[in-house]
C-alpha cells in the first residue's frame, strides 16, 4: 500500500508489523521496589538475590562477592550471547550512550551462585521461544553504610531492559556511561542521596562515585547501577545474572526452563508475579500493561485489552516501532499526518513524541475514542477497522483483546 492509501487507513498504516501473528503475549509490568521505613538496610526483596551479599570480617560490612576463581569483570574480553534481536529502532537519541531503539520487558530474573559459564548463557539464548538474553555483573555493597545490591551494566544495551519511563531518560545513561551511580527512587531517599554529590561505595575497592539521578529499574532487589567499568575495578562478579524475555509463554514454563538449563545453584524468578508488580515512579505507569488500563480510562467504555491487543499486533509492544513500509512510526504504529492531528503529550515533558510509549498510548484511545470504539458492539469493530482497514486485522485485535481480558481479568 502506498503511503497516501496508508494514511486513510489510520495509525496502524497498515505497517509490516501487522502481518506477523503472535500468540497472546503477558505485558511486563515493572517497577522500582516498594518504598521501606528509615533507619533500616535495605533489605533483599528477591531470594535469589541474597546470593550477591557476603559479609567479610571486618565487622559486618558488606563487600562485593567475589570468587578465587573468578576473572575480574574489567579484564573479560568475551562479550556474553543473546538471541537475535528485532529490527532495531531509533527512539531516543544521547550523546555518549546509543539510541534507545527498542523495549524488551524482561520476563525472569536468574541469579546464579557465581559467574555463569558462557556455555550456559548460550543454552538459555538458545530456549524455544527465547527472543533476548541479556547478562549482566553484580553484588553486594556497601553505600552511606548499608548493603545495597548493584548490577553493572552497559548503558547502551541496559536500558532497553528498563521500563520505559527510565529508558527513554538519556541524562541518567549518559551519567552511568561516565563512571557515575543511578539508584532507585526507594534507595535514593532511604539513604538520603543527592543528585552530583560524590559517596564511597565499599566493595572490594573503595572509588568515591558520583551520583548521577535515580529511575525506576524494574527488577526487585536490585537498587544500584553502575558502569561495567566501575564494578571491575569493585571487584563485582562477571556475569552473576540474567535477564531473559521470551515473547507469547507463559513466564511460569519459561522458569522451569531456564532453571533447567543452568543447573544447581542458580536462582530464577518470575517477574510477572503479583508480589513484583508495584506501581511506577511518581504514580506514573511502570509498564506497558499499567500504559494500557490508564489510557483506557480517557475513553469511557474502552477496555484497556483493546489497547494491548493493538499494541501487540502493531509493535509486539514497543520492540519494533518502525518505520513501517508505510512509513508508520512508535509503539502504536501511527502515521506522521495522523499523529499531528491526535498526538498527546501523555508524560507533560512538553511535547508530544510519537515514539514515546506515553506519548503514543494515550493517543491510540484518543484516535479509538474519536472512533466511537467507547461505544462497543459494532462501533468498536468500526473504530478498529479505521485503525487499519482490513477485516482480518479486526478480528486478530479482538481475539486477542478477549485473551487479554481471560488471562488478566
Amino acid at each position: 500500500m502506498g503511503d497516501a492509501a496508508a494514511e486513510e487507513a489510520g495509525p496502524g498504516g497498515n505497517g509490516t508489523s501487522a502481518t506477523r501473528p503472535r500468540g497472546p503475549q503477558p505485558v511486563t509490568r515493572r517497577s522500582a521496589p516498594p518504598r521501606r521505613p528509615r533507619g533500616r538496610a535495605l533489605p533483599i526483596t528477591v531470594a535469589a538475590i541474597a546470593l550477591l551479599a557476603l559479609a567479610t570480617g571486618s565487622g559486618g560490612v558488606f563487600a562485593a562477592l567475589t570468587a578465587d576463581d573468578a576473572e575480574p569483570a574489567a579484564a573479560r574480553d568475551e562479550q556474553p550471547p543473546s538471541a537475535p534481536p528485532g529490527d532495531p529502532v531509533n527512539v531516543v537519541s544521547g550523546g555518549q550512550v546509543a539510541p534507545l531503539r527498542r523495549v524488551v520487558p524482561p520476563d525472569v530474573l536468574a541469579v546464579g551462585g557465581g559467574s555463569i559459564p558462557a556455555a550456559r548463557i548460550r543454552k538459555v539464548a538458545k530456549l524455544g521461544k527465547v527472543r533476548d538474553v541479556v547478562a549482566v555483573d553484580g553484588g553486594a555493597v556497601q553505600l552511606q553504610g548499608r548493603q545495597v545490591n548493584a548490577f553493572a551494566v552497559d548503558p547502551s544495551s541496559f536500558r532497553s531492559w528498563t521500563p520505559p519511563g527510565t529508558a527513554k531518560r538519556t541524562d541518567l545513561w549518559e551519567a552511568l556511561a561516565a563512571d557515575h551511580f543511578v539508584v532507585s527512587p526507594a534507595a535514593a531517599e532511604q539513604l538520603r542521596l543527592n543528585r552530583g554529590m560524590r559517596y564511597p561505595v565499599v566493595g572490594r575497592t573503595m572509588p568515591n562515585l558520583t551520583m548521577g539521578g535515580s529511575g525506576a529499574f524494574g527488577l526487585p532487589g536490585i537498587d544500584m547501577l553502575v558502569s561495567r567499568s566501575s564494578g571491575g575495578r569493585m571487584g563485582l562478579v562477571p556475569n552473576i545474572a540474567l535477564l531473559v524475555n521470551a515473547p507469547g509463554v507463559s513466564p511460569a514454563k519459561v522458569v522451569q526452563a531456564v532453571a533447567k538449563a543452568l543447573g544447581p545453584g542458580a536462582n530464577v524468578v518470575n517477574l510477572h508475579e503479583r508480589r513484583f508488580q508495584t506501581p511506577g515512579e511518581s504514580g506514573r505507569p511502570g509498564g506497558y500493561l499499567d500504559l494500557y488500563k490508564q489510557a483506557a480510562r480517557s475513553c469511557p467504555g474502552l477496555s484497556w485489552t483493546v489497547l494491548a491487543a493493538i499494541g501487540q499486533v502493531e509493535s509486539d509492544h514497543g520492540r519494533n516501532a518502525g518505520p513501517s513500509s508505510a512509513g508508520a512510526l512508535g509503539p502504536m504504529q501511527f502515521m506522521p499526518a495522523t499523529w499531528r492531528t491526535y498526538g498527546v503529550d501523555g508524560d507533560r515533558d512538553g511535547k508530544a513524541d510519537i515514539m514515546n510509549p506515553y506519548d503514543a498510548v494515550p493517543a491510540a484511545a484518543k484516535y479509538l475514542c474519536a472512533s466511537g470504539a467507547g461505544r462497543g458492539g459494532q462501533q468498536l469493530y468500526r473504530a478498529v477497522w479505521q485503525y487499519n482497514h482490513a477485516d482480518w486485522y479486526v478480528q486478530k485485535v479482538l481475539n486477542l483483546a478477549k485473551a487479554y481480558q481471560a488471562r488478566f481479568d
